[in-house]
């Protein structure tokens, strides 16, 4: 795929965040004018020396429902890269607003991050809210591609208890997660291809380069902190009940259990291509990632 670097204004939503910092560094190399919308200016990513990124501009909005501020932040840009908003009850009107405020702003293109296997019906609850995000980006008629992520590596390691076990309705069924560079390297390459038409419609699913149990998760974590770390499945039931400690809302749990009960339905075992084909190179494992970032998983070290 050929990259250019003529393209129009990329507005990267989130981009203080794990994943919109990491697009913003990619456009910034590749020389891609980019506005990046935060809600707090000293977080805006930075080269490492401190200086701001090349050819990037700074927006600031409250949140997605800041209209005003939001219709600013898109304004002249011609493609929006959307993060998702965090889990909340509200999510997918957040989602409504940040579309609008594109709309009103005249941007063309949305470039969405959504789940695998979204669908009204996903076992995974919070699937669901990217499924009536995504139907309402279509109803707009603006050129739209989504980015369908599996769970996140990083996700998998605060799955592990304090007493090293990793708990949940799992049963033995698989799940291929994928790390955050790959999903800002697809990005990168779908925002910035010369050929951008190609890409509308189309939804993606992103995906690690295989489908691991979480007992073969629990292995892999044993062996790269050298403390014993154990996959329990639990019941439904028992799921719900070993979460009531945390005294969190309904809607929180849901999607805490629904993410354990979609993996042992199947539904986050699918491995595609698509890192490979959008980034010339095969999807980082779970085991290459924790090679390369150990202080994500520094907590689980033995005391």
């Amino acid at each position: 795929m050929t990259i250019r670097t003529d393209s129009g204004l990329v507005a990267v939503t989130g981009a203080s965040g794990r994943l919109g910092s990491k697009l913003a560094l990619r456009l910034a190399a590749e020389g891609a004018r980019q506005r990046l919308v935060v809600r707090d200016t000293t977080r805006a990513p930075r080269l490492l020396d401190g200086e701001p990124l090349p050819e990037s501009e700074v927006a600031v909005a409250a949140g997605y429902t800041d209209t005003p501020n939001m219709v600013r932040a898109f304004q002249g840009a011609s493609s929006v890269f959307l993060v998702s908003a965090r889990e909340a009850p509200n999510r997918v009107e957040e989602h409504r607003a940040a579309v609008d405020a594109a709309v009103a702003a005249g941007v063309e293109r949305i470039v969405y991050v959504s789940f695998l296997g979204a669908a009204p019906e996903a076992t995974f609850t919070f699937a669901r809210d990217h499924w009536y995000t995504e139907e309402y980006i279509k109803g707009t008629g603006l050129k739209h591609t989504f980015l369908r992520d599996n769970l996140y590596h990083q996700g998998l390691v605060h799955m592990v208890g304090d007493d090293g076990v990793i708990r949940g309705p799992g049963g033995d069924g698989r799940l291929s997660s994928v790390s955050h560079d790959d999903i800002a390297d697809v990005a990168t390459a779908i925002l910035l291809d010369e050929r951008p038409a190609q890409h509308d419609g189309k939804a993606y699913d992103l995906t690690g380069p295989e489908a691991l149990t979480l007992t073969e998760v629990a292995a892999l974590l044993s062996q790269v902190t050298g403390r014993s770390i154990t996959y329990h499945p639990e019941t439904v039931e028992e799921a719900y009940a070993s979460r009531a400690v945390y005294a969190a809302p309904p809607f929180a749990v849901d999607g805490w259990v629904s993410s354990y009960t979609a993996i042992a339905a199947g539904d986050l075992a699918v491995v595609s291509d698509v890192v490979e084909r959008f980034a010339g190179r095969p999807a980082q494992s779970l085991a290459s990632w924790l090679d390369d970032y150990p202080e994500e998983w520094d907590h689980l070290l033995p005391a």
